[in-house]
């Protein structure tokens, strides 16, 4: 954006230099043609004044300012050359500029709707992310309640001392091993001494 506002404010001089640049364009045109115009009076001037055959002096006068009247006008003419020169390159700075403009504001709408893009996506991921914490809770509650019963079962056994502290995943497992091979024993026994 601030790209953008530079590149307008380089444009808008820009075109103030070229609208000061045509009237001045403008205002050379109007002053060639009226020494143009005066030229060709001045050489009508001459013309009328040799037909008539005037004393010399008032020709040479004649002439001299005829002289002058060209030098001006061929120093008018190079210097309205050089403001077309000078316009020319001054619309093309214009035309560069829009172009830049254009070409920045593409590229905001670009980069906005890739930003755009990319909180709908957070927003998804952080939808997703709720639903996967609510569900680990849930099921971090079920285990819990799964492990509270399993150590209620194992250590609920006559013969068991009930936990002092709280039991680690392989104490648990411990005790229910130490309680499944207590029962091996005791059927092996009953086994072999014929009681079904």
């Amino acid at each position: 954006t601030g790209a953008i506002s530079s590149l307008q404010r380089q444009l808008e001089i820009q075109e103030s230099q070229l609208r000061r640049t045509k009237s001045e364009n403008e205002t050379l045109q109007k002053k060639l043609r009226e020494r143009e115009d005066q030229l060709q009076a001045m050489s009508a001037k001459f013309c009328s004044l040799r037909e008539e055959r005037e004393d010399e002096e008032t020709m040479v006068t004649v002439e001299e300012e005829n002289c002058s009247l060209r030098q001006v006008v061929t120093e008018q003419e190079s210097q309205l050359a050089e403001q077309n020169k000078l316009l020319s390159e001054l619309q093309g700075t214009v035309s560069q500029l829009q172009a830049e403009v254009l070409s920045s504001r593409s590229h905001l709408h670009k980069q906005q709707r890739a930003h755009e893009a990319m909180q709908s996506h957070a927003k998804t991921l952080e939808h997703r992310e709720l639903q996967t914490r609510v569900a680990l809770e849930r099921i971090t509650s079920r285990f819990e309640r799964y492990r509270s019963k399993i150590i209620q079962a194992t250590f609920s056994t006559a013969g068991s001392k009930p936990p002092q502290a709280e039991l680690t995943d392989e104490e648990v497992l411990e005790a229910m091993q130490k309680i499944i091979n207590e029962r091996m024993e005791f059927y092996q026994m009953l086994k072999q001494k014929g009681i079904k």
